[in-house]
């Protein structure tokens, strides 16, 4: 299997950028079902704690396994786990960058159990989930 970058400790995985876009929040909200008005009334959202719209987490934790599918193919879809923290909320109009690194590898009969440290940044250098992914290849 030819990955898109060195699979050595410290090995930095392809990054991955989003825009969230209001249109995306909605069309997940669709998705999932979750019309939490937090996610789509401004007017509601505004007047929370939060101060107004925020993107879905897990909309932005798919970005995540997004990077994880570019960067390990069909061994993330066939057994890849997260393990994460939200730290913070993503909103429309966020830059996302998502970025991993490889922290772990352990070989045993002829596989390699593979973890890496992932990381979601929003433009203004905010962190919005952080934790770690691992597979085996």
């Amino acid at each position: 299997m030819k990955l898109p970058f060195e699979l050595k400790k410290g090995g930095e995985l392809p990054s991955l950028t989003k825009l969230v876009t209001q249109e995306n929040v909605n069309l997940y909200a669709e998705a999932s079902g979750d019309h939490n008005p937090i996610h789509i009334d401004e007017e509601f959202a505004s007047k929370t704690a939060l101060g107004g719209r925020v993107a879905h987490g897990m909309l932005i934790l798919a970005y995540v396994s997004e990077m994880m599918l570019g960067a390990f193919g069909k061994p993330w879809l066939s057994g890849g786990k997260l393990d994460v923290r939200f730290k913070s909320a993503a909103r429309p109009g966020d830059i996302i960058t998502v970025s991993g690194k490889v922290i772990k590898l352990e070989k045993s009969a002829g596989q390699t159990a593979v973890t890496c440290s992932v990381l979601c940044n929003n433009d203004k250098g905010e962190g919005i989930i952080t934790g770690e992914a691992t597979l085996t290849i």
